[in-house]
């Protein structure tokens, strides 16, 4: 035990150092930060706002400019509003464009703790502005299909990470089953963005690793919105993103001038101990697991981070290590005493590192492990390396607080490899629970069928078994989702044939049993159908899997032919793992009918029951169907023998034969 665990810390904190080795080598950062560069030279009051390149055999680079953004606020920065006003929460289910963020939204009405989806206005105001532009609109167009890099510096960098995820909504809503095309955002010294529970929302969607974010150490702006709202110096932000438009522009806009005239006579260190007060109370609140103190800034880290420094860089992608870093990274830096590290020379240095970045790796000497680090272990060395490469020196003394935070996280957020490895014995170890449930479903085959069965508790015994094993399922696959949700297992393992088919597999023969207990305690009548308000989150993703994975074009509402081959016997299970939901809405709507006099509502409920006979019968006749479907008592067959007899009358066959 202790060798496995071991051998799992010294190969635990390599992908910190290697990874930012690897970001800074590579010429994707440069390329990224060209792109902004042209974009913030373009970045003009009547400009587009973005610019875009490449795309002859590579990735299309899209730049935004927060320049515009930045105008826009200007004004009220010299009036004296703070950041309480320009850069105040916006829910986006509140806000109109919300509806471009649809699958961060629409999962649930509200994040698991109560806290609604919310991204800062200032950046949220230049989206808009970005999506009412039909140039904009004949750009996304033109990237549709192609990998894209989009980028953007300061408040540009905010503004490039709402259009990705735009896009990225629009991608996970499109029903097309080819892979979707890679998309990045890089961003470089930008302000946070949204809360905690964008955060959780990003994770829950799996598009953490799309986001990469560029922080330099001596940067105040991506620490900037750590403090409070009403104390945060919004003239900072506003006039930091100012002071890249030539001198004379900068005269020549009166209200330009100002902001960056009380930028300039801002106090330096007051600025960075109001900063570090409060970075510091959100690296202890996360280090916690501690809720967002009242009052506090409601913002925090999504994606991953890159940390730079002269000495290298390091990622991390792990929330709570993310903001521990950008709070340990800039209280270890100290400031000279010359002026040569000005908020101004700090937050447009970028240009300078991805250049210095890559030489620097190349002439770097080794770190003498033997001074610094009592145990030498490759886990440690590689923890060593990454407070270096961020900035960090190792007799400094965050280095002490911020060696202990990252190997707490990492031990908490195991290797997604190792994570999914567990997972597989745990599976192998609920598999008995499945194989009861099928053995129960077998006992009832040629009477009741399991799902009446289970509805009507059937054989006491036999029943509590089933529901025993079905609570215990459900636990076990709530868990893997979970755990998909937090990015502690593979970034494929939605993909991965083995964990679609025993998902697809349990979907199949546990729903109709949570179907059966939603009918039996009458839920329908308080909460609604099923379909629409009963089902678990859980059944949707499945569907999601099984659907991405073969396009098979079976799921909850498909009618069309799973098979293009006709089966020669009934399928073990029922293909369609709503099929009993919509028995039951035909058992009702057919009750519903034989009392009903409105000859338009009458019309409106036998359309319904012709289009689910024609359903259900082509399943019966493809066989995609379990055998349990046509027991003589199941509800399908007495829906069918009601549903007959209703057929009789003069009245319904009268409102047929138009169909």
């Amino acid at each position: 035990m202790e060798d496995a665990r071991g051998e799992e810390e010294n190969s635990m904190f390599e992908t910190s150092h290697v990874l930012g080795a690897l970001l800074a080598s590579s010429p994707l950062l440069a390329r990224a930060w060209d792109r902004c560069v042209a974009a913030a030279d373009g970045g003009g009051a009547s400009s587009l706002g973005f610019v875009h390149g490449g795309g002859d055999g590579g990735p299309v680079y899209v730049a935004f400019s927060g320049m515009q953004a930045a105008l826009s606020a200007a004004g009220a920065a010299v009036a004296g509003c703070g950041g309480a006003e320009l850069f105040r929460p916006v829910g986006l289910r509140e806000d109109a464009a919300g509806r471009f963020f649809a699958p961060l939204v629409a999962a649930e009405p509200e994040d698991a703790d109560g806290e609604p989806v919310a991204v800062q206005a200032l950046a949220l105001q230049g989206f808009s502005r970005l999506c009412s532009s039909p140039e904009f609109q004949v750009l996304l167009n033109q990237i549709r299909g192609k990998a894209v890099v989009f980028t953007g510096h300061s408040l540009g960098g905010a503004i490039a990470t709402l259009v990705a995820l735009h896009y990225l909504c629009t991608l996970s809503s499109s029903s097309a089953c080819a892979p979707a095309p890679p998309v990045l955002c890089v961003t470089f010294g930008s302000p946070l963005l949204g809360n905690e529970a964008l955060s959780r929302a990003i994770l829950r969607e799996r598009w953490a690793g799309n986001f990469c974010h560029v922080v330099s150490q001596h940067d105040v702006v991506p620490r900037l919105l750590f403090c409070p709202l009403n104390v945060t110096p919004a003239h900072i932000a506003v006039g930091l993103q100012l002071h890249q438009l030539p001198v004379r522009a900068r005269r020549a806009a009166g209200v330009v001038a100002t902001v960056t005239a009380r930028m300039a006579d801002t106090n330096q260190e007051s600025l960075r101990q109001l900063i570090l007060e409060h970075a510091g109370a959100a690296a202890i609140e996360q280090k916690l697991a501690a809720p967002v103190i009242r009052g506090g800034s409601p913002y925090r880290p999504s994606g991953a981070y890159v940390l730079c420094s002269p000495d290298g860089a390091a990622c991390v992608d792990n929330l709570t290590a993310a903001v521990q870093m950008l709070y340990a990274t800039f209280a270890a830096w100290c400031p000279p005493v010359t002026g040569a590290a000005s908020p101004e020379a700090a937050h447009s240095c970028y240009g300078d590192l991805v250049v210095s970045m890559p030489h620097h790796l190349l002439l770097k000497r080794r770190l003498d492990t033997t001074a610094t680090v009592p145990a030498a272990s490759n886990y440690d060395v590689g923890i060593s390396l990454a407070l270096e490469a961020s900035g960090i020196a190792g007799e400094t003394t965050e280095a002490a607080p911020v060696r202990h935070w990252l190997k707490t996280s990492k031990r908490v957020c195991r290797s997604p490899s190792l994570n999914c490895a567990s997972l597989a014995r745990r599976l192998g170890r609920i598999t008995p629970c499945r194989a009861q449930i099928e053995w129960y479903k077998a006992s009832f085959d040629g009477d009741t069928g399991y799902y009446d069965a289970f509805k009507q508790r059937l054989s006491p015994k036999k029943f509590s078994n089933a529901n025993m094993n079905r609570i215990k399922l459900a636990q076990f696959w709530d868990g893997v989702l979970a755990m998909l949700d937090t990015s502690q297992l593979p970034y494929d393992f939605h993909r991965r044939a083995k964990w679609v088919n025993a998902a697809h597999f349990y979907q199949l023969l546990v729903e109709p049993l949570d179907i059966a207990d939603y009918y039996r305690n009458n839920l329908h009548r308080t909460r609604g159908s099923y379909i629409t308000h009963g089902r678990e989150r859980r059944y949707e993703l499945f569907d999601k899997w099984w659907n991405q994975k073969g396009c098979t074009g079976v799921g909850t509402g498909d009618t069309s032919a799973a098979m293009a081959a006709r089966r020669s016997k009934f399928a073990g299970l029922t293909q369609d793992p709503c099929f009993w939901a919509k028995v039951e809405e035909a058992l009702e709507q057919v009750e519903c009918a034989k009392s009903e006099r409105d000859t338009a509502v009458l019309a409106m409920m036998l359309e319904r029951l012709h289009k689910f006979e024609r359903y259900s019968s082509e399943l019966v006749e493809n066989k995609d169907i379990s055998i349990d479907v046509v027991a003589p008592q199941s509800s399908y067959s007495l829906w069918v023998n009601e549903w007959s007899e209703l057929k009789l009358r003069d009245e319904v066959r009268t409102v047929l034969f138009q169909f």
